[in-house]
């Protein structure tokens, strides 16, 4: 078993190869070890799920080889990987954890407020009452995440309740992070929950009649 610590960012980037051994001279064919385990097609990739460790932000996740070398593949932390551990933090009721990825300036905008939350005492304040909330048996349960440039990504999610999904509980959430020496922290975030109104094509016929009134009378819809 080899252990890769996945320290990448919001892109594929260099990774380099703490087992200087693997590349030393003594094997006669030293180039044909190399360090990138992906370019021998026999190695696996196994991210297991809640596992993940986290060392002065270092994300470590284990790789299957087909050989007994033991690698540590080094690159910058992801987004993905962050937000991950992040809910994480939620799902384990650990407030103290979940402020390490708050940056001081951060903006979060949920759709379900009138008002944003701004600086991370707001903000901790909003994840303080959503863990309340959720009490002991509700998680989040993250479905999709999609990593973008800059540092943002987007995650697709629902809430169940001992493995039961809960009604009206889908939602969509935009993170936009900063770096903090090793690691990322959320800047900014937007998330959209699910309504429970199901208005249907009656949006669409209002949004019509909307439109229509704007553009015949575009000086009364200013």
């Amino acid at each position: 078993m080899a252990f890769a610590v996945n320290f990448s960012a919001q892109a594929l980037r260099p990774r380099t190869c703490l087992n200087a051994m693997a590349c030393l001279p003594l094997d006669p064919l030293p180039f044909q070890k190399t360090c990138q385990l992906e370019q021998k097609g026999m190695s696996m990739k196994r991210l297991e799920k809640g596992k993940l460790s986290r060392n002065s932000g270092l994300m470590i996740s284990p790789i299957m080889s087909n050989n007994n070398d033991s690698d540590l593949i080094l690159g910058p932390p992801s987004a993905s990987d962050t937000i991950k551990h992040f809910y994480m933090c939620i799902n384990d009721k650990n407030l103290k954890k979940l402020e390490d990825y708050i940056s001081d300036d951060c903006y979060i905008e949920d759709c379900s407020f009138f008002n944003p939350f701004n600086g991370k005492k707001e903000v901790m304040n909003f994840f303080d009452l959503l863990i309340k909330g959720m009490g002991q048996n509700v998680n989040f349960v993250i479905e999709h995440v999609c990593e973008g440039d800059n540092f943002t990504a987007g995650v697709h999610w629902h809430l169940e309740w001992r493995q039961t999904t809960v009604p009206f509980t889908r939602g969509c959430s935009f993170y936009q992070f900063s770096e903090e020496g090793e690691r990322l922290v959320i800047k900014k975030a937007v998330i959209v929950i699910e309504s429970p109104i199901k208005p249907g094509g009656i949006v669409l016929v209002l949004l019509k009649n909307l439109t229509t009134i704007f553009d015949e009378f575009p000086q009364v819809a200013e």
